[in-house]
């Protein structure tokens, strides 16, 4: 039935090419992981937990009301999250929360630059939008390998694991936000002496802000979609029971921490999707408006 086919494979040459990469620069890439290991995700992580969860709690009810203006969310959002804490989790959400939040810097620090470029640049679309294509539909294990081989087991490549993964809509709103802003609005501010910057500061970026929020929003999900998978290479956390569960078909315990981690993404859905919102729409939604 094979007869038709010519022998063909790049699996050599894919193993050859990884392993020179790790004997010559294995060394750099386990400095990177120890840096940002040691100077920020245990940094974060120590942090979160050195702060009574009374005022954690306390923030995410600042951060709710500042966001919906309504009361009735706010307690409920903060209740979900006490929640947790109920079921015996807290530390574990806390691991969870440091590598959520620190891959959603990266992520951020990353993105929108990009975003922003690739909207100046058209040359620089035509040539990202195939790989983010790649990055959005290749299968989570099969980029994980790689990491795997540069940065060992642990919570770093976990980190990146999860970056490429919530890369994509935050680059791909950021760019279709700023190239949405209406040509007469840019004409306006071009019109009163903008340089390039400030056009892009004070005229496009915030009339993006909605799709740049967007964006964010999605890359958080997708960062908190990595939890399970990023427990299996020792990234910890609330994935770890779940996976615990599955491994030893303890059904209370895998829901259990899958509700959490559910818990976790509406609560971090609604606040950020909440500052999406101009102020007249939160006015609006609040009822203090029309």
């Amino acid at each position: 039935m094979g007869g038709i086919f010519i022998p063909l494979s790049v699996e050599e040459w894919i193993n050859r090419f990884f392993t020179a990469v790790v004997q010559d620069y294995g060394s750099y890439f386990q400095a990177v992981s120890d840096f940002v290991l040691a100077w920020a995700l245990l940094p974060l992580e120590q942090g979160l937990r050195a702060l009574p969860a009374w005022t954690i709690l306390a923030l995410v009810a600042v951060l709710a009301w500042l966001g919906t203006r309504r009361v009735i969310t706010t307690l409920a959002l903060v209740g979900l999250l006490y929640l947790i804490g109920c079921f015996g989790l807290w530390d574990k959400l806390l691991q969870t929360l440091a590598i959520m939040l620190l891959s959603t810097f990266l992520t951020i620090v990353i993105g929108l630059p990009v975003g922003i470029w690739m909207s100046r640049s058209r040359w620089l679309k035509v040539l990202l939008a195939p790989v983010l294509d790649m990055m959005q539909t290749l299968p989570t294990f099969v980029y994980m390998i790689p990491v795997l081989m540069l940065f060992g087991l642990g919570k770093v490549p976990a980190i990146i694991a999860t970056v490429i993964y919530a890369l994509p809509p935050l680059v791909r709103l950021t760019d279709l936000g700023i190239r949405q802003v209406p040509s007469d609005m840019i004409e306006a501010g071009q019109a009163f002496g903008c340089t390039r910057s400030q056009l892009l500061i004070r005229v496009q970026l915030p009339l993006a802000r909605h799709s740049i929020m967007a964006g964010i929003n999605q890359s958080i999900m997708m960062a908190l979609a990595m939890v399970v998978i990023a427990s299996m290479i020792g990234a910890r956390g609330l994935g770890e029971d779940v996976l615990a569960g599955i491994n030893n078909l303890d059904i209370g315990k895998g829901m259990q921490a899958g509700l959490a981690i559910v818990i976790l993404a509406i609560v971090i859905d609604r606040i950020s999707q909440s500052f999406g919102r101009s102020k007249r729409e939160r006015r609006i939604k609040s009822g203090y408006g029309s």
